[in-house]
């Protein structure tokens, strides 16, 4: 059995159903449903004897121990956390209480688990930390990509407090032994998207008739990591990655935010083509762009292709295709997401940034 934190979420409800379409080893799934825990990502579940839900806080510390003793998980896959740089802008308050203080929590509760256990149980167990690549900062057009001794310059108070995160995960392993494990991964997209990142946003705003809202020239590059790559690469971390290490985990994919967007047109229009025989194109409007905008990121992923021989089975031409559909074929689970918080905040985040007439880019915030 493993103990997974935050998977109701888009990352963690994937890897819950990858996990146990690829076994049968049990999941405990530990999660507080907020805005972005979503029960119904896990419906086709909710049958299934393998699934243990339990709606708690990973800030609970004698909670989460109590878990940990009471179900005897072989691990921890810790994908808990609040991860939108726009709302830590607007809010880092929940940011540094469920990344930092959440993950230091968990890790007490974990420590104390570890510590009782005997023998191979002993042994075997992991604690495996999902991250991010914006705790590497911003790079230049020209940079090396990140790699797993870049160091770190986290630019927002989302990466920031994962940046922390990170650095308590390594102090757990080398002061107590806890045997621990960190992946960085790059920008995910696919199922279960929550609606206010950029992919599942294009996507909803154009078949909703809406504005597609671009920051700033839209050159902002980021490296595209499909999250049924993802699910697979954590799995491979999780079997055979060595303790006190960290992988990063790319995609190999690095497109320009506009280049993203003109892909999600020009494949609606191929599939959901607009009844006047307009472009998906047309509905491009920039806006200014958000403080602190990290210009590039880019995952150098040789060391996980080295050692453990995973590398991303998804081209982002392929991964594409199938979001976009996903996302046709489930409007319904699109329209109760939209339903809630996620249009009250696309208000109080958009409202307030200029929109262009002209659709051209007037000059970069």
């Amino acid at each position: 059995m493993i103990l997974v934190t935050g998977g109701a979420g888009f990352i963690g409800s994937n890897f819950v159903l990858d996990w146990l379409a690829h076994g049968d080893e049990p999941t405990i799934n530990v999660d507080k449903l907020t805005y972005a825990g979503n029960l119904n990502n896990l419906m086709s579940l909710r049958n299934d004897d393998r699934h243990i839900f339990v709606y708690t806080d990973i800030c609970d510390t004698e909670q989460m121990l109590s878990l940990l003793m009471a179900h005897k998980p072989s691990a921890i896959v810790h994908f808990a956390a609040e991860s939108h740089v726009d709302r830590s802008i607007h809010g880092p308050a929940e940011f540094v209480r469920t990344n930092i203080n959440g993950t230091f929590s968990l890790l007490e509760a974990a420590r104390s688990y570890w510590s009782n256990l005997i023998g191979a149980d002993k042994e075997n167990f992991r604690f495996l930390h999902v991250s991010t690549d914006e705790v590497y900062g911003s790079l230049g057009p020209n940079d090396a990509p990140f790699s797993e001794v870049t160091s770190y310059a986290p630019n927002s108070p989302y990466s920031a407090s994962k940046a922390a995160s990170d650095h308590l995960v390594r102090s757990y392993h080398h002061t107590y032994g806890l045997p621990t494990l960190t992946t960085n991964c790059s920008n995910n997209y696919g199922p279960y998207h929550f609606p206010e990142k950029l992919i599942p946003l294009v996507i909803a705003n154009a078949l909703a008739g809406k504005a597609l809202p671009i920051y700033g020239d839209g050159q902002q590059i980021r490296d595209w990591l499909y999250v049924g790559d993802h699910c697979a690469a954590i799995r491979r971390v999780l079997a055979d990655g060595r303790p006190g290490e960290t992988y990063n985990i790319g995609g190999w994919n690095e497109k320009a935010n506009l280049d993203v967007v003109h892909t999600l047109c020009d494949i609606l229009d191929e599939l959901r083509p607009l009844a006047a025989g307009n472009s998906y194109r047309q509905q491009i409007t920039y806006v200014t762009d958000r403080p602190g905008h990290d210009r590039r990121y880019a995952i150098d992923a040789r060391k996980i292709e080295r050692e453990l021989g995973w590398k991303p089975a998804e081209t982002f031409n392929t991964g594409i295709k199938k979001t976009v559909q996903w996302y046709l074929d489930n409007q319904e689970w699109v329209r109760d997401v939209q339903s809630g918080d996620y249009t009250k905040w696309l208000e109080k985040n958009y409202s307030q940034r200029e929109m262009s007439a002209d659709k051209k880019h007037q000059g970069v915030a």
